[in-house]
């Protein structure tokens, strides 16, 4: 058996880094905390080849000293701890001291510091861990650190990078949370040579998240006013209901200034809109939380992505009154003739006002189609729409009528049948576009719509647009978080564009992973396609003779592409059981 040795310092500090450095993002997300923490007001970020090449950190905080310069590089060094009882309130977002000696390990590193009293500055190089002697330098105030070659000396870390696109997509979406949650800090964001990202310092949060969400979405922003309880505070922006997405992707949430991730804060925000959410939607939120330190353990995690809180029922019940308190209708006074005022209702201030909202909107002017694919299911079904009757062409059923809209009631002959009409639709959709295996009738747009997503979604489509294109969907990147729509899948009617792209997006990533996806298979985008498309339109019991006849004609009729049934059968027997006959 081996001997136990003390491993060296350069693979240990190797080792660390594996907890807390997975990606160039990663980095990035250390560096501009250390700037947060020294007290920037701007900071500069600058990477080339999605950071895997050169990235590069400036900041205007209180920089540091050669001796500080130094002792930062070293293991478990940190300003932000003392005793063990300052864990108990940690106020800060860096705080471990491993972060710049595992970087500095797996890296060409250089960093250049100076404080304000100082003349000259301090420069120090690290090469994959071995650190040259510190050195005067010409620089500004505050800190700049560079890396080179991140995982150069570890090429099994490094053959685990995604593309440069996706890489930098990261990056920006690192940076992006941060701005949101500083405010009161500039922000610059220079890829390969080009500024991507320029936010002045704002002292109103608001302007920061119109700056980042998009113009439409800014407009109808809803304000959580300040809320107190218990010692805590909440305040931020809400968006309604329409604006609802798959997946936590689109809430940000920030506290005591560090961006978190917690499930009962995204439960708290669901549960807030009673109901007023199709089902696997999360509504938009950003939300600013302050609380007691000693309340909440942000060490919980290495990266520090989560936390764990002392009373998480208090947390829920403050972000649930906090968030209803900004639902609620509000009167507010608007001018009228003669200098009176009269109440105003804000629509978009409730949760219910869903199609209101949906029916003001402009939908695109389109080009007449030259076919609707959904004609393949209405045209055989027009001799079809009749009341209760046997089908032809299908399993002995007798249709019976609808339960609660959601399945339709058929009776066969060996008891009830539970049909789940938009699981049929799907597979019928599914086999249909896999026996053509081509792409999918489309349509040009006569206005070509605008579409701002989040980075990685925009990187995601770009990514894999060869297969949004079989899709129908013909799509150009804009620049930044901004995606051009000019043809679209014809089925889809002009106001439901934007919502099947991005419904598509989110069963992309929902489904394979956002940072697993390599490539996706005709079948398997079919089956997204499939099920956006089953869901355009709504059914009817007169529609179900020829929905039954189609799903019949299928190779898989009693499951969707997923393999969720598509029929359920309760036996007489079972139902003599629970009726307990003999």
């Amino acid at each position: 058996m081996p001997t136990v040795e003390v491993m060296p310092e350069t693979l240990a500090s190797q080792v660390a880094a594996g907890e807390v450095i997975e990606r160039p993002a990663s980095v990035i997300k250390e560096l501009i905390e250390n700037a947060i923490d020294a007290g920037a007001r701007k900071i500069e970020v600058e990477i080339q080849r999605g950071g895997i090449a050169m990235l590069r950190v400036r900041d205007d905080g209180c920089g540091m000293s050669v001796r500080d310069a130094a002792k930062s590089l070293e293991r478990h060094a940190t300003s932000k701890l003392r005793t063990s009882e300052d864990l108990n309130g940690i106020s800060t977002l860096g705080f471990r001291g491993e972060a710049l000696p595992s970087i500095a390990s797996v890296s060409r590193f250089v960093m250049m510091s100076r404080e304000a009293d100082s003349v000259e500055g301090t420069e120090i190089r690290v090469d994959g861990g071995k650190m040259s002697v510190p050195r005067a330098s010409g620089c500004p105030v505050g800190t700049s650190i560079e890396v080179r070659d991140l995982f150069y000396n570890v090429p099994a870390r490094k053959k685990f990078l995604k593309a440069e696109s996706t890489e930098a997509a990261h990056i920006d979406h690192q940076i992006r949370l941060h701005a949101l949650c500083t405010p009161g800090i500039g922000w610059v964001l220079r890829k390969d040579g080009r500024v991507s990202l320029d936010l002045p310092a704002t002292s109103d949060r608001r302007v920061r998240i119109e700056a980042m969400s998009g113009g439409e979405s800014g407009k109808a922003l809803i304000e959580v006013p300040r809320h107190e309880r218990r010692g805590m505070v909440i305040e931020g922006a809400i968006l309604p209901a329409i604006f609802a997405r798959r997946g936590r992707k689109h809430q940000y949430v920030f506290l005591n200034g560090r961006p978190v991730e917690d499930h009962t804060i995204s439960r708290a925000i669901r549960e807030a809109f009673k109901g007023g959410l199709q089902e696997g939607l999360q509504p938009a939120a950003w939300l600013w939380i302050r609380m007691n330190p000693s309340l909440v353990d942000v060490n919980v995690h290495p990266a520090k992505r989560e936390v764990r809180f002392a009373e998480p029922a208090q947390v829920r019940i403050a972000i649930l009154d906090a968030i209803e308190q900004a639902l609620r209708p509000r009167e507010v006074a608007e001018p009228v003739r003669g200098g009176e005022t009269r109440p105003a209702l804000h629509l978009e201030s409730v949760v219910g006002s869903q199609q209101v909202v949906r029916d003001r909107e402009m939908a695109p002017e389109v080009a007449p189609p030259i076919k609707d694919p959904r004609t393949w299911q209405r045209e055989e079904q027009k001799e079809f729409e009749v009341g209760p009757e046997k089908v032809s062409e299908s399993p002995d059923f007798r249709i019976i009528g609808a339960l609660s809209d959601r399945y339709a009631l058929l009776e066969g002959e060996e008891g009830l049948v539970l049909l789940e009409p938009n699981a049929a639709r799907e597979r019928i959709f599914y086999e249909r576009l896999i026996e053509d295996q081509e792409e999918i009738e489309s349509q040009g747009l006569l206005v070509p719509v605008l579409l701002e997503l989040d980075v990685r979604d925009v990187d995601l489509l770009m990514r894999h647009r060869e297969h949004f294109d079989q899709a129908g969907f013909s799509l150009e990147s804009f620049g930044g978080q901004t995606v051009t729509i000019s043809a679209a899948p014809a089925f889809l009617s002009g106001r439901d564009v934007k919502r099947s792209l991005i419904d598509l997006v989110d069963l992309v990533i929902d489904r394979d992973g956002g940072s697993k996806v390599k490539r996706l298979a005709y079948e398997g985008f079919a089956s997204k396609v499939s099920y956006v498309a089953a869901r355009q339109d709504g059914w009817s019991v007169s529609s179900l003779p020829g929905l039954l006849n189609d799903l019949f004609k299928c190779d898989l009729p009693y499951c969707d592409p997923a393999g969720r049934p598509t029929l359920v059968q309760i036996s007489f027997q079972e139902l003599d059981r629970k009726f307990r006959k003999s």
